[in-house]
């Protein structure tokens, strides 16, 4: 699909499909906006649209076949209040109208949406991120796919030429969210540990970056006790994940993204029962997926004077007469010892291996993304993923890279009194504190695992990973969530 940008507007552009956003109400913008509409169409679509109720609210759609007509299509979409106006409510626009264009067959789709203060270039990345996102289908494990004709084309109108520098990086950053998406949409006995190893490699050749993977032995050798606890219960060897992109021009900057690679989880002897969701683990590795997409994409943009590493401790949490017992006591690399009194709160025991490890690169900052907690899923929903960090400026570069990437993050307490929930009578501490606060104790777990000069956050997506319904630019399914936020943060260079 081809992106392109014009000055044209919706009054002289010639195409299949004319996508026009229209504010709501009756103020001067909305009037001047059905004023254009009656002079190309006539006064006849004003009266059809009074008819059909078109409110304009964002995010609502109406098509209008029009017969021996060029366009043969217009497609109406809602923008609200024209004080409303932002990214967000641009992407929102682009998809309805995306989405609604699929009635044409294919063609050429004009997209005319009103840029009032906005910046041209981010408008248009993302208009043209949420036109490509929102026409993402996973056909893979169909007998027959389902035809689909997507536009031939796409065209930005009322957009400075000069705007389609910005869309450079949109191909590469909506492949990284792509593959993410595939990854977590996959069942199971797919994605495995291998499975997740296999992608690595695949990025690797396809882009010349470095990888190595660590097996159970390497792994015992560095003293992962707490990783290779989760891991054992499986039959599938677990896989430890390096990959790495270095700038040909050298880096004055090193960071590192770590993601929670959890294949499948059955909760271990703490079994997920009904209710639990059991059937959905396999989206566990969402952490991994959007780390693996952020690589594909960063491997493609090729930032200069950054290096990035991605580490993810693959495996299965399973039961079998191999598996860790609760109440069993294990030690990590850095020497901690951990009374396991949850097998369900699994993730943090990898991550925390992995934490160490990633620690030992010395990097400016480290980021992990994790789908770690309900208790997240409670606070904030399933639109907004929890940020902790005791770093400020990390915390305020990631916020900033998920607004421009229509990512929501909301900050979160480290509160250091909750800690007291994770101590143990027997070891150094518990995987899990009580029930309150539950999102914060497994990020204060997470941080003993992090050397203390390094800048660190965590990121809880485990409400933002999936979407039952489908919600703007994200159909049914796997959302990707996590691969804008981390490629804007690292072409930027990380934190200030």
């Amino acid at each position: 699909m081809e992106f392109r940008c014009s000055p044209s507007t919706a009054r002289d552009w010639s195409g299949d499909v004319l996508a026009v956003g229209l504010f709501g109400g009756d103020g001067a913008l909305a009037t001047a906006q059905r004023g254009e509409l009656d002079a190309r169409f006539g006064t006849a679509l004003g009266e059809r649209l009074q008819q059909r109720t078109f409110k304009a609210k964002s995010g609502e759609s109406l098509s209008f076949e029009l017969l021996g007509q060029s366009p043969r299509i217009l497609v109406l979409v809602g923008l609200g209040d024209p004080a409303d106006l932002n990214l967000d409510g641009l992407r929102t626009a682009a998809a309805a109208a995306a989405r609604a264009s699929l009635a044409a067959g294919g063609g050429e789709l004009g997209l005319a949406l009103p840029l009032e203060g906005l910046e041209a270039g981010a408008a248009a990345a993302a208009i043209a991120e949420a036109v490509r996102l929102s026409l993402f289908a996973d056909q893979r494990f169909k007998s027959e796919s389902e035809p689909r004709q997507l536009p031939s084309g796409v065209t930005l109108l009322g957009q400075p030429e000069a705007s389609v520098a910005a869309l450079n990086g949109v191909a590469a950053v909506c492949a990284g969210v792509e593959l993410a998406r595939e990854l977590v949409a996959a069942p199971p006995n797919v994605v495995t540990p291998q499975g997740l190893a296999d992608t690595a490699a695949a990025i690797a050749r396809d882009f010349g970056l470095e990888l190595q993977v660590l097996e159970r032995a390497d792994c015992e050798a560095l003293g992962m006790g707490a990783y290779l606890a989760v891991a054992q219960g499986s039959d599938l060897p677990p896989k430890f994940i390096h990959l790495t992109y270095r700038p040909a021009a050298g880096a004055e900057r090193r960071l590192v993204l770590v993601g929670k690679g959890l294949t499948f989880d059955s909760g271990g002897y703490n079994l997920k029962t009904a209710g639990s969701q059991i059937e959905m683990m396999k989206y566990d590795m969402g952490g991994s997926a959007a780390v693996l997409g952020a690589m594909r994409a960063i491997a493609q943009l090729q930032p200069a004077g950054v290096e990035v590493h991605a580490i993810v401790a693959a495996c299965e949490n399973m039961i079998s007469g191999n598996a860790i017992h609760p109440g069993a006591i294990v030690t990590a690399s850095n020497g901690k010892t951990i009374e396991i009194n949850n097998t369900d709160a699994e993730g943090r025991l990898t991550l925390a291996d992995a934490l160490v490890y990633a620690s030992k690169l010395e990097p400016d900052a480290l980021v992990d993304l994790a789908t770690l907690t309900g208790a997240c899923v409670i606070a904030l929903g399933e639109e907004i993923a929890g940020l902790w960090s005791p770093s400020d400026g990390l915390a305020e570069a990631l916020l900033a890279a998920g607004e421009q990437g229509g990512e929501a993050l909301w900050r979160m307490p480290l509160r250091a009194s909750y800690k007291d929930g994770l101590k143990s009578g027997v070891a150094d501490l518990k995987n899990t504190g009580p029930r309150p606060g539950g999102s914060i104790t497994a990020a204060l777990f997470l941080r003993d695992f992090v050397a203390k000069d390094i800048p660190w956050a965590h990121l809880d997506i485990a409400g933002t990973v999936w979407s039952d319904k489908g919600r703007g630019l994200d159909p049914a399914g796997a959302t990707g969530f996590g691969v804008r936020t981390l490629v804007n943060w690292v072409l930027q260079g990380g934190p200030a």
